[in-house]
């Protein structure tokens, strides 16, 4: 309609870019500026008629089932937040790792493994381990940039710890199976979490002004057995829980989507259990639920429709054979797109850069040779790592 055509895939790609940044400067909302460009060009490149095709296209992937499981396990983050779950599960792992001069900060680290089993989103996590570690590390007199780093180290695992909403994301716009990549990911997230922890312990054994000096009298300070008790239940309920998840997914019992519908159950039994389900309670994680999944849908949307009209117009084929175009190797190419993802990790949200992104890496990264489940692993690596970056740095 407006000769889009006629400019070549290279000049639209490049328009594309600086419009898109100029209205990210601008303050304009990733889905909307992603849905405004995409109708234009939709319009500019064919005609008003391309129109109802975009319609169907978002209409598959907003009704897709596996999307179901995102809810389920946001709902399932918001409820162990309003509840008072996941705090006394903190504090029963301080009975056990008081002793220990690093012992704050490596429960910390274990707890955002907890955390992220039983929910699988990011936020939440770190807002959750923010409340709970931070002030209890800065009292007993950590070093201030080792507890922050720590609380949002540990926060941001929920991108790597199955049932991650990083993962489930990716492996709907990528086409691959969502158990899967839970299987891949497993052993490299708790690999990252024991890194995590051996960090802590050789900082603490090179600087031990970094660790607080926890009086004795604290440290072993007598317990009784229904403190003992009462620790062990709070301990082995959102052990359940984490199980119930995991183990009907890793058992082939359920999907992903039943399985996040599980876990939305065991922890309103076990609200019910510690008499803390009240109407408050379910309203301000449903709203929070709502908000949450609200974002997730409308950059889903707008960006699911950009990558869409770009790919037919030969958006993808532009890129792939840019990339081969270069002389790397096939390995070489896997880190320039990993150097690109990190990049638009300091600005934008992960959700819109495995929507814009993935439609177009994924099958390069197919036709190289390599498995599109070994590159989600990396995704979310990179989605961690962008999630503690400056200058934005959501953690």
């Amino acid at each position: 309609m407006f000769g889009f055509s006629e400019l070549g895939i290279e000049s639209v790609t490049t328009i594309l870019f600086l419009v898109m940044c100029l209205l990210l400067v601008l303050g304009i909302p990733l889905a909307f500026l992603t849905g405004l460009i995409a109708t234009i060009l939709a319009v500019g490149w064919f005609s008003p008629d391309i129109l109802p095709i975009v319609v169907n296209r978002v209409y598959g992937f907003m009704t897709s089932y596996s999307l179901l499981a995102v809810p389920m396990f946001v709902l399932m983050a918001s409820l162990l937040d309003k509840t008072g779950i996941a705090k006394d599960l903190y504090n029963a792992m301080w009975l056990t790792t008081r002793k220990f001069k690093t012992g704050v900060a490596l429960q910390t680290v274990i707890i955002g493994v907890f955390l992220a089993t039983m929910s699988g989103i990011i936020g939440g996590e770190t807002v959750l381990l923010g409340l709970l570690a931070l002030p209890q590390m800065l009292r007993l007199g950590y070093d201030k940039k080792l507890a922050i780093g720590v609380v949002v180290s540990s926060g941001a695992l929920g991108t790597m710890v199955p049932p991650s909403i990083v993962l489930i994301i990716y492996g709907l716009v990528a086409s691959v199976s969502i158990g899967d990549l839970f299987t891949a990911s497993f052993i490299p997230a708790f690999m990252l979490a024991g890194m995590y922890i051996l960090y802590i312990v050789i900082r603490g054994k090179l600087n031990p002004a970094l660790l607080p000096a926890i009086p004795d009298e604290e440290r072993y300070a007598q317990i009784s057995k229904e403190e003992r008790r009462k620790a062990q239940i709070n301990i082995a309920l959102p052990s359940m829980i984490a199980l119930l998840v995991l183990g009907s997914i890793y058992g082939g019992i359920a999907s992903v989507t039943e399985a996040a519908a599980v876990g939305v159950i065991a922890v309103l039994g076990v609200s019910i259990y510690r008499k803390e389900l009240t109407i408050n309670v379910l309203k301000d994680a449903s709203y929070t639920t709502m908000q949450t999944c609200g974002m997730i849908m409308w950059i889903g949307i707008g960006a699911y429709i950009l990558v869409g009209i770009y790919n037919l117009v030969g958006g993808n084929r532009f890129v792939e054979s840019l990339l081969i175009s270069s002389g790397l190797s096939p390995i070489g190419i896997i880190l320039v797109m990993m150097v690109i993802l990190f990049v638009l990790g300091l600005f934008l949200d992960w959700v819109g850069i495995a929507m814009l992104t993935m439609p177009i890496f994924v099958p390069i990264v197919q036709n190289l040779g390599f498995d599109p489940i070994w590159f989600g692993v990396l995704f979310c690596v990179n989605m961690q790592m962008s999630f503690l970056s400056p200058p934005f740095g959501p953690a």
